[in-house]
């Protein structure tokens, strides 16, 4: 847990400090160019700054512990940083689009290609690092508040290649119109990457059940415990970096406390072993109870389903 934590605030600090360094870049060649294209670099430049420091402050609360008031963790945070990034990247997305359109109508000129070409160069090549270091800790984390930054830091590049572009086009090849079109199409891919990446945050905000086969591998890991005639009633879901899951199992009314506790202890232990940050919850039910009748959601038998995907 600690070296998660201290990968992912190092991530989110390196993308602080990036979204700094390329903000001064961008607002000299801004000044330099009077680009449209090279605006909206900027302008998204600032927002991931912002967006930076949600996501700092988010790893930063997810990685505390359970407390009074959190029994179940701080682990959403993570989600609410991602969504707080998705609304700045299509707030970004907007102001870019209405800017473009402003500077079509003015006859789109530009100005000092040279210097938005370097600056966007320094970009690309300073934004390469970052995402190197970013899909590290996402493999060793799977933190969402940093994958959803990489996702927007992945779009930088292609925003910095759009303005080299629309410089080139516009001040060596003639084409005036170039550089508020890419502006253009620079917000209509903002907004679409913001559709994208709120897609998982929503899904945790939610409390959506795990992909089938991570399921699956779960029920399978109980059916080979003995004494276990049923499981059902299986809910999953996953807040930051913890998994939780509930379940019922049915043993024979006749068991003992003490029987029965040794064999959901072993189940414990089972899926702890294939899940390491598990967080669990056993029920169990005698054989042939009935929880809540006609509710195939509670009483399906989840070791059928073992059967239907053999």
């Amino acid at each position: 847990m600690a070296s998660r934590a201290s990968l992912t605030r190092s991530a989110a600090l390196a993308s602080l400090a990036m979204a700094l360094f390329l903000g001064v870049l961008k607002g000299w060649a801004v000044w330099q160019t009077s680009s449209t294209a090279m605006l909206g670099s900027l302008a998204d430049t600032g927002l991931d700054f912002v967006a930076s420091f949600a996501t700092l402050v988010g790893v930063w609360i997810a990685a505390r512990p359970a407390d009074e008031t959190h029994r179940f963790g701080h682990g959403k945070a993570e989600a609410l940083a991602a969504m707080a990034q998705v609304m700045l990247i299509v707030l970004s997305g907007g102001a870019i689009a209405y800017r473009a359109v402003q500077h079509l109508a003015d006859g789109g000129q530009t100005q000092a290609a040279g210097e938005g070409i370097a600056v966007s160069a320094v970009a690309i090549a300073a934004t390469l690092t970052l995402l190197a270091w970013q899909r590290h800790v996402i493999r060793q984390t799977g933190s969402i508040a940093i994958r959803t930054d990489n996702l927007h830091y992945k779009s930088d590049l292609l925003l910095n290649l759009a303005v080299i572009a629309a410089l080139v086009f516009d001040q060596h090849l003639g084409f005036t119109g170039a550089d508020p079109l890419f502006g253009l199409a620079i917000a209509g891919w903002l907004l679409w990457g913001a559709w994208r990446a709120s897609a998982d945050a929503v899904e945790q905000l939610m409390d959506h059940e795990w992909p089938e086969d991570k399921r699956l591998r779960l029920i399978e890991v109980a059916a080979r415990q003995p004494g276990i005639s049923r499981l059902h009633d299986l809910r999953t879901r996953t807040s930051g970096d913890r998994d939780f899951a509930q379940l019922h199992v049915d043993l024979p009314p006749a068991m003992s406390v003490a029987e029965a506790h040794a064999i959901t202890e072993q189940l414990e232990r089972s899926l702890h072993e294939e899940f390491p940050d598990l967080e669990l919850l056993i029920h169990i039910d005698p054989e042939g109870h009935v929880d809540e009748p006609g509710n195939p959601l509670v009483e399906t038998d989840q070791f059928a389903r073992l059967e239907d995907n053999s």
